[in-house]
């Protein structure tokens, strides 16, 4: 039997880590979002902000990177795996920003289906930016509602996660898996 893939999603603040490590706790299995080290990984190479700078080769190494998540996912024993962000979250930021990509992005997410998506809307009184984090709350919201478009156009119906208690969203996640 396949791991059942299951992906946690939403604007940037919107609380998706502290949710996969409180899973993790819990002990699921968790695969945590990669955006952060593809940037510091192009920051040792030099470039500062790689998103910035060369917007198409970071949505290239992270569809990589997410693609690779799914593998590992799909040969995974487990029942059930949380990722952070999907490779569909790749092509909502690039809708975004209005960044043309070619179709190994569209094939991309075609292929690799997920069993369910949940959607952590934007909240202001958790959000905040740092270093990797530059956007401000009002645009966190309008990624959320790309974010949520794509996930819908890909034939998915994202399950909105309420706001609260990190332990009362991970609660709220488990409770409604489909069986």
């Amino acid at each position: 039997m396949k791991a059942k893939k299951i992906v946690i999603t939403g604007g940037p603040g919107t609380g998706k880590s502290s949710i996969i490590f409180e899973l993790e706790k819990r002990g699921y299995t968790c695969l945590h979002e990669i955006s952060r080290q593809v940037t510091l990984e192009a920051q040792k190479e030099g470039i500062d902000q790689l998103f910035l700078e060369q917007p198409l080769l970071f949505s290239e190494k992270l569809l990589e990177g997410r693609d690779a998540q799914y593998r590992e996912a799909e040969a995974s024993e487990q029942d059930l795996i949380f990722i952070d962000r999907g490779v569909h979250d790749v092509v909502a930021y690039m809708d975004y920003f209005n960044t043309k990509y070619d179709e190994p992005f569209i094939s991309t997410c075609k292929q690799r289906k997920y069993e369910q998506v949940f959607m952590l809307p934007p909240w202001e009184e958790i959000y905040k930016s740092d270093n990797e984090r530059y956007e401000s709350f009002e645009e966190a919201e309008k990624i959320s509602q790309f974010l949520s478009n794509t996930y819908i156009n890909y034939g998915y119906k994202p399950l909105v996660v309420p706001t609260g208690t990190v332990k009362e969203r991970a609660d709220f996640i488990l409770k409604h898996i489909e069986r």
